[in-house]
């Protein structure tokens, strides 16, 4: 926090008629000193929980694909959960948790949309910390995929969990990154051309 300090010393005498003035007095008025002192403390910022991805964009590519499923494959950038508070400014038994959710892709040209349904991920964590008590979310398979968890072949239209601690006081201190890989599985008629969509990840506490 800047701090301005300003400090003015006035000084005002009236001139004694010539007349009155001793045979002895001194022509020189004297000066005086005075020393001024200011304690600048650091500034302290409050420590925070923080989201962060390493890239604003992913391109999926032709990769897999057959006779029934075109499939285009890409890697989410790295995302990093950084928590710098102290205890003192957690709640008590609280968490948080990465979700992501996606739009449908629109066609650049006018071609139908492809729903957000038909993209899945797999999240992989990359740095946990020492606890053991950071992990990543499990796989979200697309509508055209038979699930690998009860009800998971939904695709990325709603909320779905990237990476979670229950215990954030626990971890507080750290620095933990994720990515995911994302498949986008379509029909084979599907029409050809660019399609885009936005990916969007929440920090929840």
């Amino acid at each position: 926090m800047p701090v301005a300090v300003a400090c003015s010393v006035l000084a005002a005498a009236t001139a004694l008629p010539a007349t009155a003035l001793p045979a002895t007095a001194s022509a020189d008025p004297g000066e005086a000193e005075v020393e001024v002192t200011v304690r600048i403390p650091e500034i302290e910022e409050p420590g925070v929980l923080a989201l962060s991805v390493a890239g604003d964009a992913v391109p999926l590519t032709e990769n897999g694909s057959d006779l029934l499923v075109r499939q285009f494959t890409g890697r989410l950038p790295t995302v990093t959960v950084t928590d710098t508070r102290t205890l003192e400014a957690i709640p008590a038994g609280s968490s948080w948790a990465v979700l992501g959710s996606s739009s449908d892709f629109a066609g650049t040209a006018g071609q139908a949309p492809i729903s957000a349904g038909h993209l899945g991920w797999k999240p992989r964590l990359i740095d946990g910390g020492d606890t053991g008590l950071v992990a990543e979310g499990e796989e979200v398979v697309t509508v055209l995929d038979d699930p690998t968890q009860p009800g998971n072949n939904v695709g990325l239209v709603d909320q779905e969990l990237l990476v979670s601690t229950y215990e954030s006081a626990e971890v507080t201190g750290g620095a933990y990154t994720v990515d995911a890989d994302l498949y986008l599985r379509t029909p084979a008629d599907v029409a050809a051309g660019s399609y885009h969509s936005t990916l969007t990840l929440s920090l929840f506490e």
